[in-house]
């Protein structure tokens, strides 16, 4: 566990970067910090590892003051990743990962194949290991960034705007590698970012700081959304706060209607009396095709023949209630098809239904 207690950073020329800041990052936990510039959310990140050192107060890892402990020991036993990867470049990517236990005596075979080990395990092909930097894309850099950060499987890992140098394909790639990673490792993560959205992804806790240092608000994403402390929280939170919200609402208390999925191969007139206006078809092993709009049909044939208009799918049990409300508004019915693990269709969430579901979130039931 990692506890600041009263921390002030003051410079020579008086200015504040960080407030009498008292909190605590878990054990085994993603901890984010996150605030507009000026917060002082990265110079709290360096003073765990004392690349800053703070003017006033106390940081305990453990409960060690992390004063007491010489820096570069200190940063040795902590994984570090900033923006960029920060790798150097005249060594090979095998090399770069493995740095920190060349620095702790580790033999070259032994540090190599632990570099190995951790390339694979972020998601990289091994023949990059006898590469340079420049010959990767930043995606790829940022990936060998975390793999060197984990070599000497430290405890702690702190995490300085690691994604934000990548475009949002990428970005979103990285962040579910992190959570893969973290579900494995369970390693205690300060994690910086500007970004909300990453944010309340990516964070058990989120911790919003204010311009000068000061802490505003330390919840769970759930909580953060539902009930900010104060007007400069619910504005940094933006006014959709109330649709991420629903990301942290399971879908699996959604009614779902079997009655309205249909097989590709059915005549049309056996379902051209439907009292429904849209229908869902599905292929013969029961995945979606689109949606066929009854009051549309010919007069013959089967729903083979007919043009179906463009649908939007959640897993069931897996994806959140605004997981299903997208789907939903990706399909021209207002209803969204649930799926299983393999994209078979369960059956289909209306309009009621998802209206349903909404009202029992701002109810304050489910949430």
């Amino acid at each position: 566990m990692i506890k600041f207690d009263r921390v002030t950073k003051r410079y020579a020329d008086g200015t504040v970067a960080v407030d009498d800041l008292s909190l605590e990052v878990p054990t085994g936990e993603i901890t984010v910090f996150v605030g507009p510039s000026g917060c002082g959310k990265t110079t709290s990140l360096r003073m765990i590892n004392r690349m800053i050192d703070a003017t006033e107060g106390q940081i305990l890892l453990d409960g060690v003051d992390v004063k007491t402990i010489d820096p570069p020991t200190l940063r040795r036993g902590i994984g570090y990743v900033i923006q960029q990867a920060g790798l150097f470049p005249h060594r090979k990517i095998v090399d770069n990962v493995a740095t920190v236990p060349y620095l702790l005596g580790w033999d070259r075979k032994k540090a190599r194949d632990r570099a190995m080990e951790l390339l694979e395990r972020v998601g990289l092909d091994l023949k990059m290991a006898d590469r340079y930097p420049f010959q990767l894309s930043g995606g790829q850099q940022q990936r060998v960034g975390v793999a060197r950060a984990l070599a000497a499987d430290p405890p702690v890992l702190l995490m300085d705007e690691p994604f934000s140098a990548v475009d949002p394909i990428v970005r979103t790639s990285l962040q579910e590698e992190l959570l893969r990673l973290q579900a494995e490792l369970n390693k205690t993560i300060v994690f910086v970012t500007h970004d909300i959205d990453e944010a309340i992804k990516l964070g058990d806790r989120v911790a919003v700081l204010r311009v000068g240092g000061r802490l505003a608000q330390l919840a769970d994403p759930p909580t953060l959304l539902a009930r900010p402390a104060d007007d400069f929280v619910r504005e940094f939170l933006g006014r959709d706060r109330g649709i991420r919200r629903l990301s942290f609402v399971s879908d699996e208390g959604l009614r779902l209607r079997a009655d309205l999925t249909v097989s590709v191969s059915a005549d049309v007139s056996t379902v051209r009396g439907a009292d429904e206006s849209w229908l869902a078809v599905v292929d013969g092993e029961n995945r979606p095709l689109g949606w066929a709009s009854v009051k549309d049909l010919p007069e013959t044939g089967t729903l083979a023949d007919v043009r179906l208009a463009p649908y939007g799918t959640f897993v069931r049990g897996r994806d959140s209630l605004r997981g299903a409300l997208d789907a939903a508004l990706l399909s021209p019915s207002g209803s969204a098809i649930a799926v299983d693990e393999e994209g078979r269709a369960e059956g289909v969430a209306t309009r009621e239904a998802l209206d349903e579901a909404l009202g029992k979130v701002a109810g304050g039931v489910g949430a």
